[in-house]
């Protein structure tokens, strides 16, 4: 186990992957809004891929298969940054979105999804929220 002041304060990356069986949760950012679009995972390839392709690549956990956004819908993630957090265990991607919509569902006129953050809760339930 790595001492988490040298995880803290090292410019080595030392990504956990260990920590999670392999995977590191992945926070998708919209590099200009700053609006959290989805939430995903990484194994090491998928990282290795988004790092020299320049687009978003996952671990897909319901498929167990590496996806790279956008290869069946056309809605790309170009990839501007990716952050790591404190203890190297959480990730950040900063994107820019290319095509239609971030979330792989529709709205209810059928069209995609700008961010899969489209709902809050308020007393215990669901609030779509309101176009903007």
């Amino acid at each position: 186990m790595i001492d988490n002041d040298c995880l803290e304060e090292t410019d080595t990356l030392r990504l956990q992957f260990d920590k999670r069986g392999g995977l590191l949760p992945v926070v998708v950012q919209d590099q200009r809004s700053n609006d959290v679009l989805m939430v995903g995972y990484v194994n090491e390839l998928a990282l290795r891929q988004s790092l020299q392709k320049g687009i978003a690549t996952f671990w897909s956990t319901s498929r167990n298969a590496l996806w790279t956004k956008g290869e069946t819908s056309g809605d790309y993630l170009r990839l501007h940054e990716v952050w790591v957090d404190c203890d190297q265990d959480a990730l950040v991607y900063r994107v820019e979105a290319l095509g239609e919509g971030v979330c792989h569902t529709k709205d209810r006129s059928g069209r995609s999804r700008s961010s899969c953050f489209y709902r809050r809760i308020d007393d215990e339930q669901l609030h779509p929220l309101k176009p903007q």
